[in-house]
């Protein structure tokens, strides 16, 4: 009779759960980091009040 190899399919999935949410964490940065990147040009073209008025 074949003994199961527990640990090793264990490893297997948290292996890919590791992954995946690895892979999560760079897909929200890259998002996060175009709407920062958006942002940054949408501020750049606003022009500042240089007139002196508060």
């Amino acid at each position: 009779m074949v003994k199961s190899n527990y640990t090793f399919e264990k490893r297997q999935k948290e292996l890919a759960k590791k992954k995946k949410k690895e892979e999560k964490r760079l897909k929200k940065l890259a998002t996060t980091a175009g709407n920062d990147q958006a942002d940054q040009a949408q501020s750049d073209k606003d022009t500042p009040n240089i007139s002196g008025d508060v």
